[in-house]
């Protein structure tokens, strides 16, 4: 299953690692995609997972 959420507050690429980081740990081996510009996450996995991750990484995630 995808999960995808806009991240407004991820604006750089620290904060870009900072969610690839989180995710990686949260879901291990899954596919990560993210477009800093549009400020979007896409992530393979479990969606309330993945929301909390990037939450615990210090980001707002909204899903969509």
């Amino acid at each position: 299953m995808r999960a995808e959420f806009s991240v407004e507050d991820m604006t750089c690429g620290h904060c870009e690692k900072a969610v690839t980081r989180a995710l990686a740990d949260a879901l291990p081996g899954a596919a990560v995609h993210i477009d800093l510009a549009a400020h979007t996450v896409s992530v393979e996995g479990d969606a309330g997972v993945a929301e909390a991750a990037i939450r615990e990484a210090g980001y707002t995630p909204v899903k969509v």
